[in-house]
């Protein structure tokens, strides 16, 4: 098996109907000016318009490249604890078993799919929504379930993750915004102080 190289990417920022910003426009031509230096085969996407618009935005930078749907890429909750953590108990209000186990299932399609080494070389861009970064992350470090939950990542922001056969998978690196200017970093995130 070969390695199977992926660049994981919340899509750009997005209004409340789930449309991009001006924003989220300039955060995807961004990554996508960045991602034109790697050997991208091809650019998976969420079913969602504001990864749909982003996935296309970055194919732009890509010439030749296919853009293509992915439904395991769909914005959802990967893992609802048995015990919940006190400071996660308003987010999960009224979630319900069935709603879980739809949650999981689709987890487990996304990792099916996409965390494994390929049969050839590969390099992918996947461009979903946070929770689903933060679940293959959790998932390439073998941390617990719960895990997922904190892990958060702004617009556009990077995660890149190598999976090799018979090795744990390597994370290269997780929330990069090194191809956005100050003004552009962070949203997606709470106020607080950044770096």
């Amino acid at each position: 098996m070969a390695t199977r190289h992926l660049y994981v990417m919340r899509h750009g920022a997005a209004d409340a109907f789930g449309t991009l910003t001006d924003v989220g426009q300039r955060q995807s031509e961004l990554v996508g000016k960045r991602l034109a230096a790697l050997p991208v085969d091809v650019v998976w996407h969420s079913p969602l318009p504001r990864a749909v618009r982003s996935a296309q935005i970055v194919g732009e930078h890509l010439p030749g490249v296919a853009v293509r749907e992915a439904a395991e890429l769909i914005d959802h909750v990967p893992y609802v604890p048995d015990e919940m953590p006190p400071a996660w108990a308003g987010f999960f209000d009224g979630y319900d078993a069935e709603e879980a186990a739809a949650g999981a299932a689709l987890a487990d399609a996304l990792t099916d799919r996409f965390a494994r080494p390929a049969e050839t070389e590969t390099h992918e861009v996947l461009v979903t929504h946070a929770y689903p970064v933060a679940w293959l992350l959790r998932h390439a470090l073998d941390a617990p379930p719960v895990r997922w939950l904190g892990l958060n990542c702004g617009n556009t922001a990077l995660t890149a993750i190598e999976y090799r056969d018979a090795v744990a998978p390597t994370v290269l690196s997780y929330n990069d915004m090194g191809h956005l200017p100050p003004d552009l970093r962070w949203t997606g995130f709470g106020p607080s102080a950044r770096p």
